[in-house]
């Protein structure tokens, strides 16, 4: 199966920052190349990352000139990261970061995981060499219909599953796919449809597909045996 890596999405080059680099220009580099979040490099490895969120708690950490307002009562950590005048003290070490090799999934799934928007892309030895965001992730569902309709026909269906084109009709409309027609067994269909989803650019899957033989049955039958066999 073909899968795009972050490799060939990620972005480069790298707007970044040093640890000494001060919070105006932190804020400068933000608004200039319009990214919400840059890596903090020493040297060429990254040691952090500093986001418009730790640089918003000095803000949030001013007095309302009216004293309308509550005053916020911050934990150490924030209170610390409020004072902060350079990368040093404001950005999150150690940075969650993503490896050029991974898949598309696998950096969505990062980034769902830890909340960030975006990943420093190094290399084995720590070294910065792009960045990914969700919108370079996003990327893949520009893939065209006809390309995941070719790749689910041949990797998929033909040479993983053993299934004959004219076997099953495949239909890609908007990255939505549909599967029409007849399998030599039933416990083929999970599979298939479960393999159709991890293509990239496929939104949804549908499946209207039969079976000749209920290999299922006999699969629940040995189960059944083994298990009364272990009975006391």
């Amino acid at each position: 199966m073909w899968h795009r890596m972050v490799s060939d999405l990620m972005t480069t080059p790298v707007v970044r920052v040093n640890r000494d680099t001060g919070f105006k220009e932190i804020a400068k580099q933000l608004a200039e190349y319009g990214v919400t979040a840059v890596p903090v490099v020493d040297g060429e490895r990254v040691v952090g990352v500093v986001s418009e969120a730790d640089l918003l708690r000095k803000e949030a950490a001013h007095l309302d000139p009216a004293g309308l307002l509550p005053v916020l009562h911050a934990k150490p950590a924030s209170r610390a990261k409020a004072e902060a005048t350079t990368a040093e003290g404001l950005m999150n070490s150690p940075a969650v970061t993503a490896r050029p090799q991974w898949t598309a999934v696998e950096a969505a799934q990062v980034m769902e995981r830890h909340h960030v928007k975006r990943l420093p892309v190094v290399d084995e030895g720590g070294r910065l060499v792009g960045v990914i965001s969700r919108a370079d992730l996003l990327r893949v569902f520009l893939r065209g219909d006809s390309a995941i309709r070719e790749e689910i026909c041949g990797e998929i269906l033909l040479r993983t599953l053993g299934i004959r084109p004219d076997a099953i009709t495949v239909r890609v409309v908007d990255g939505r796919v549909s599967l029409k027609g007849t399998v030599e067994r039933r416990s083929l269909i999970p599979v298939a449809i479960r393999l159709c989803q991890g293509v990239d650019g496929v939104v949804d899957v549908s499946a209207e597909l039969l079976h000749r033989i209920d290999d299922t049955v006999a699969e629940l039958a040995s189960d059944a045996s083994r298990r009364a066999g272990l009975a006391p």
